[in-house]
């Protein structure tokens, strides 16, 4: 077993593309959440609403997943 994975390059390309990600996937949360005709977070916390908490937490999986298969290549 070798630990090719422990190599500096291989650790630290690997965190840049998990910030890549991260920043890919906050930038388009907000761009969402201003496109839609209020705000998300309130609507979610402060008036309970499932549905739109269900609607918001599957757009999360499905940007997040785009953005896993975009760095994987």
């Amino acid at each position: 077993m070798t630990l090719d994975w422990l190599k500096p390059e291989i650790v630290l390309g690997s965190m840049m593309y998990a910030i890549i990600g991260v920043v890919i996937f906050w930038v388009s949360f907000v761009i969402v959440d201003k496109i839609t005709p209020y705000k998300l977070w309130e609507e979610i916390v402060e008036h309970k609403n499932v549905a739109l908490a269900i609607v918001v937490g599957a757009m999360c999986l499905s940007i997040g997943h785009i953005i896993a298969a975009a760095i994987h290549g």
